[in-house]
């Protein structure tokens, strides 16, 4: 009896394959590494052949002590927003222009002209913007006319892989959310949209749910990656909607948040949550019928690493004098700054923002510094400015849901001193979990293992996934945090204007 799952995530710098038993327990797991060509500025693409050579390493390396017959079913998380054109026979015509690209910013206002920001809003549950799959391939019309007219697909990084396991052209609801060309009420490819700006339908490929089994491994692929054919192949989702999924939240009215480079806050819902303001954005879950609502900040783990290498020089000698890492001695400077740290706060805008912000001219900085502040109140604050960007997030978020907890994970939540600064300034339970960083891993497993079966619904993600520790709310800080987050939101816009200029 087939007793393995198989889960691939297709990330920015490498795939990662996870190998699960269908009652959720880690065997193992292995990276291969492929590279971003980053130029021109804004440019970042990838090659797709450096996926699916990836994947096969991964899958090899994996299955090696294991009869690939046991393995009940292979599913895919991966990058979104992407635009990989194929031709009718699979071919790649160009490498894929990766979420990270935004030379098609040209492209974003040819669509904003074309409809309007209100009904696009609603249509999609997005703003239009450079950065997904619909103004990229307008792009491709303008500057690679041929690449453009003998598209036939045009394909996110899973969906590429799974064409290169079954033969098949797919994709699935979560990853087609992040198109731009995708009607999140419908679900299904939104004809007002592409009428308005001369795009064809039939490029993009049938979505169908995440759980979907849509094909099964063919010999030539099986040759190629050493997997069994005729192993069952699941659709799988983007790595946002597996993210939600492995984290546990599969069900209406849960919430989780993510820590990492970037940081966003997802609640899970049964309809499209459309804000006034239009700061937040929805997506397809990768369970079916659930909608997933996120609130992204663009440079929370990159303030962090900014202040490590630019603030923590004292920390990184004595952590390389005593063979140690420097993330203790981070830890002792921060909690040596009183909470709110003498009124001293930072804006975390080193790249832009986007939720709630939407400002591209956006600017980082340190207001209120005083003769009186120190460098641990420096160093604080950065963490601070983090937790207030992402309270301001939540307190949007709270204004459609109750959210009374929240799981939580990523790198800056390894840190309890960092954890216990977020719970604090964004005034909310936080629970972290068995697994720092495998949700993706995981919500591609249990979406192989519910589509074949192995697993009898999505409730089961608890055999893989669980709390193992919570943090609560200081209320000794409540007056202060409270305070400190309206002073950074009042900075924010006194600023808005100046920020293009400089």
């Amino acid at each position: 009896m087939p007793k393995y799952l198989l889960a691939h995530d297709l990330g920015t710098s490498g795939n990662k394959a996870t190998l699960f038993t269908t009652d959720g327990t880690l065997i193992r797991s292995c990276v291969s590494g492929y590279g971003t060509h980053y130029y021109n500025g804004n440019w970042a693409e990838q090659n797709p052949e450096d996926w699916w050579k990836a994947v096969c390493s991964s899958t090899k390396e994996l299955i090696q002590t294991i009869d690939p017959s046991e393995i009940a079913a292979i599913a895919f998380s991966g990058q979104m927003m992407g635009c990989l054109c194929v031709d009718e026979n699979g071919r790649p015509l160009y490498d894929s222009i990766i979420w990270a690209d935004m030379r098609a910013q040209d492209a974003e206002k040819h669509i904003a002209e074309k409809i309007g920001a209100k009904e696009f809003f609603r249509t999609t549950g997005h703003r239009p913007g450079a950065s997904y799959s619909l103004a990229k391939y307008l792009w491709l019309r303008e500057h690679e006319p041929d690449v453009y007219k003998k598209t036939y697909k045009i394909l996110q990084a899973k969906d590429y892989m799974v064409y290169k396991l079954t033969g098949r052209f797919l994709t699935d609801y979560n990853d087609a959310t992040g198109t731009n060309a995708f009607d999140i009420n419908a679900f299904d490819w939104s004809d007002r949209i592409l009428d308005a700006v001369g795009v064809p339908r039939e490029v993009f490929p049938e979505a169908v749910e995440s759980t979907r089994i849509v094909g099964e491994v063919t010999g030539l692929a099986a040759g190629e990656c050493g997997l069994k054919k005729g192993t069952p192949v699941v659709m799988g989702a983007g790595d946002g909607g597996c993210g939600a999924l492995g984290a546990g939240c599969v069900k209406n009215n849960m919430t989780y948040c993510c820590m990492g480079t970037s940081a966003w806050i997802a609640h899970v819902s049964d309809h499209v949550i459309l804000d006034d303001k239009m700061q937040l954005v929805n997506w397809a879950h990768a369970v079916p019928g659930l909608i997933s609502t996120n609130g992204t900040m663009q440079c929370a783990g990159t303030s962090y690493t900014w202040m490590r290498e630019n603030l923590c020089a004292a920390e990184e000698l004595l952590a390389r004098q005593n063979g140690e890492s420097i993330y203790p001695y981070i830890n002792a400077a921060i909690n040596a700054a009183k909470p709110g740290c003498n009124g001293l706060f930072y804006m975390p805008y080193l790249c832009g923002e986007r939720c709630p912000r939407w400002d591209a001219s956006a600017k980082g900085g340190f207001y209120g510094l005083k003769m009186e502040n120190t460098r641990n109140d420096m160093i604080r604050s950065v963490v601070e400015g983090i937790a207030y960007n992402m309270r301001v997030i939540l307190d949007i978020m709270r204004n459609y849901a109750a959210i009374p907890e929240m799981s939580i994970m990523g790198g800056l939540v390894k840190s309890k001193t960092n954890l216990t600064i977020l719970s604090d300034v964004m005034n909310i339970r936080l629970n972290t979990l068995n697994y720092d960083d495998e949700a993706t891993s995981v919500g591609a497993a249990v979406l192989a293992g519910v589509g074949s079966g192995y697993l009898k619904d999505f409730s089961e993600v608890n055999k893989f996934s669980w709390t193992v520790d919570s943090v609560l709310p200081n209320d000794a800080y409540r007056e202060i945090y409270d305070t400190m987050v309206k002073r950074f939101d009042e900075t924010y816009y006194a600023m808005k204007d100046v920020y293009g200029k400089l």
